[in-house]
C-alpha cells in the first residue's frame, strides 16, 4: 500500500517512454510491490510460512508470484519453459527463505518482466502467444492482462494472510 499521501500508482501519471496499452500492467507491479512491502512488515520469518485457518502461507504467495510472473514472461516472449521453470513451478509449496529474500525474488522478476513489456511493440498486442504443456491459445494483450490480474490476485491473498497474522 503506498502511503497515505501518494497515490496508486496508476494515478501518479504516464510512465515516461511506455505506450498507454502497457503501462497498466507495470502499475499493477508497482502496486504489488508496495502492498507486500507494506503488509508484511513486521511478520517473522516463521510466520512467512504459517498456514493460519489452513489457508496458503504468505511465502507461498510471494514464491507463486515470483515464479508466475517469470513463466508467464516466458510465454510472453514466445518461448517453453525450460526445466528450471518447471522445477521452480513443483516446490512453489515447500518452506523457503524468509521475507525479504522473497520480496527480493518478486521485485527481480517483476523487473525481469518489465523490461520485456517496455520493449513490447504496442502493434504486436494482438499476435497469437500459447501458454502451457496444452499450449492453449491467447495474445500478446492477453498476457499482459493476465500478468496484471494474476499477481493481484496472488497479493490480495497475501494481505489477508498478513492480516490475519497481525501484519501492518
Amino acid at each position: 500500500m503506498s502511503s497515505d499521501s501518494a497515490p496508486e500508482p496508476w494515478l501518479r501519471g504516464a510512465i515516461e517512454g511506455v505506450h498507454p496499452l502497457l503501462a497498466p500492467t507495470l502499475y499493477a507491479f508497482q502496486q504489488a510491490r508496495e502492498d507486500l512491502a507494506h503488509w508484511t512488515a513486521g511478520i517473522s520469518d516463521e510466520q512467512i510460512r504459517a498456514r493460519p485457518h489452513g489457508v496458503a502461507p504468505v511465502g507461498f504467495q510471494l514464491r507463486h508470484i515470483a515464479g508466475s510472473v517469470d513463466r508467464l514472461t516466458t510465454y510472453l516472449k514466445g518461448a517453453e519453459l525450460d526445466a528450471v521453470r518447471i522445477d521452480f513451478l513443483q516446490h512453489e509449496w515447500d518452506n523457503g527463505p524468509g521475507r525479504e529474500a522473497l520480496l527480493s525474488d518478486v521485485d527481480k522478476a517483476l523487473r525481469e518482466s518489465e523490461r520485456v513489456i517496455r520493449a513490447i511493440d504496442p502493434g504486436t498486442l494482438a499476435e497469437p502467444r500459447s501458454v502451457g504443456r496444452e499450449r492453449l491459445p491467447t495474445t500478446v494483450a492477453g498476457l499482459l492482462v493476465h500478468l496484471a490480474e494474476h499477481t493481484q490476485r496472488h497479493v490480495g491473498q497475501a494481505i489477508v494472510t498478513a492480516k490475519l497474522l497481525g501484519g501492518a
